[in-house]
């Protein structure tokens, strides 16, 4: 793979996912982040270029297949968020507000910002849950009546939003604010690193809690620079069928 300070973070991760963990390791916003240049996101981390180059390199190099989420159908995307990242925040989030309740009632005396931690968790919780169902109810819809009025070359179905540029762009600050919440709570806790008069639940809520963050980074990236600019690219000007 051939990039430069240039190449957006973005197209480094589409073209092999594998860098996505690179990008983590150095602290770089891939999802929300990723139409900025590795230029621009090394001199926002304060981050060598030069060291996260290398490192992308080498992990280009490791043998394997990664998964490449531009090449999938519409219709295949969407079944993957659904299924894959959806299904784990249903999962994830009940336990992780339950463990960081439990945090805070427990050792947020010796550590308060544990309070600022359960607030946080809750709030991400809340939000996802609106944010899922948002996605699966109303705009995954229309992008799949969409892609296949564009496959049957027929007129763009009716969008109850006017332009889908309005539900894509709440989306996309939704995503921004569980990511800055979430970044928040890595702060709070030193990076996920638990202290030494930590208890097995402490341990293992900011494991959770870090499986999280990754697990979102992730989601966001498939939604934010690639299933988002796909849909946008089917949606016909006005006067115009999909045609």
């Amino acid at each position: 793979m051939r990039f430069t300070g240039e190449t957006t973070v973005g197209d480094i991760v589409a073209e092999d996912f594998r860098t996505a963990a690179v990008f983590e390791e150095f602290g770089i916003d891939f999802c929300c982040g990723g139409r900025h240049t590795l230029a621009e996101a090394c001199h926002e981390r304060n981050t060598d270029p030069e060291a996260v180059m290398s490192a992308l390199t080498r992990s280009c190099s490791v043998p394997g297949i990664a998964p490449r989420f531009d090449e999938w159908s519409l219709d295949t995307l969407i079944g993957y968020i659904v299924g894959s990242h959806h299904a784990f925040v249903r999962q994830a989030l009940p336990t992780l507000v339950a463990h960081t309740r439990k945090l805070a009632a427990v050792h947020g005396r010796q550590h308060p910002e544990l309070h600022e931690v359960e607030r946080l968790t809750r709030h991400v919780a809340g939000e996802m849950a609106s944010h899922m169902i948002t996605e699966e109810q109303i705009l995954f819809p229309y992008i799949a009546a969409l892609a296949e009025s564009v496959e049957r070359g027929a007129a763009a179905p009716n969008a109850p939003f006017g332009s889908i540029e309005s539900p894509i762009a709440m989306m996309e600050q939704e995503h921004e604010d569980a990511g800055a919440a979430m970044a928040a709570i890595r702060t709070l806790t030193g990076g996920y690193v638990p202290p030494e008069d930590g208890c097995t639940t402490y341990r293992v809520a900011l494991q959770e809690l870090e499986a999280f963050e990754r697990d979102l980074h992730t989601h966001v990236y498939i939604e934010n620079n690639i299933l988002f600019p796909k849909a946008r690219r089917l949606q016909p000007h006005p006067g115009t069928s999909a045609a």
